[in-house]
């Protein structure tokens, strides 16, 4: 075992290629899961309620003061009562990550919705459009680059909190190990952690922005 400090590059390097599969990949796909799945339940949530906050203005006015309320507070203050409500184990932690996501989402796709001219709306109200057509010809094509900008700018702080949660209650995820590495002062192994979690927020911004040039063409 290495135990300095700050070891060669090449030795963290090397350490990484040779570990990666028999100790890292399985930290990496639990980091992966939960940060997936609180991105999903934040879009399963967020989607509909910003929309919904956007479009109509009497539901708007009754639920701002709440997202305005709870929005501007860091998050990770929340990690105690979430632990006393789901425990240590997946939950809290998915959960964490679903209250920093969520409101981003809601609050970008409020002010995009409301940021559609009211004219836009006229020919398809002209033709008897749907609740449904409206959604899908309009709302969602003028607000999906707003969604997936909103979950870019939530993602980093999003990991910074799954990399604290991964520390209390867990054997996996990449902030356990890196921690862990850092306790049994094995520095390389710590220092091959650090480069995955940035690889893996590498590959999360890549994705988002792949997916942009896939649905937002225009």
């Amino acid at each position: 075992m290495n135990i300095n400090l700050i070891p060669s590059p090449i030795l963290v390097i090397e350490n990484l290629s040779k570990t990666f599969k028999s100790k890292l990949m399985i930290h990496v796909e639990y980091s992966l899961f939960r940060i997936l799945m609180g991105i999903l339940l934040s879009l399963i949530i967020g989607v509909p309620t910003g929309i919904i906050m956007g479009y109509f203005s009497k539901i708007d006015k009754l639920l701002s003061p709440i997202v305005y309320l709870i929005y501007p507070i860091p998050k990770i203050a929340f990690l105690p009562i979430v632990m006393l409500l789901f425990g240590l184990g997946e939950m809290s932690k998915i959960f964490m990550i679903t209250v920093i996501v969520v409101f981003q989402v809601i609050v970008s796709l409020r002010d995009a919705v409301k940021g559609i001219p009211e004219n836009i709306y006229y020919s398809i109200y002209s033709l008897g459009g749907s609740w449904f057509q409206i959604l899908k010809e309009i709302i969602i094509p003028a607000s999906l680059i707003n969604i997936l900008t909103s979950i870019r700018v939530a993602l980093g702080t999003a990991i910074s909190v799954l990399f604290f949660t991964e520390t209390f209650g867990t054997e996996y995820g990449i902030g356990y190990f890196i921690m862990d590495s850092w306790t049994r002062v094995n520095y390389i192994d710590m220092y091959s952690g650090i480069i995955v979690l940035s690889l893996m927020g590498i590959i999360l911004f890549s994705t988002i922005d792949f997916l942009g040039i896939i649905f937002c063409r225009w």
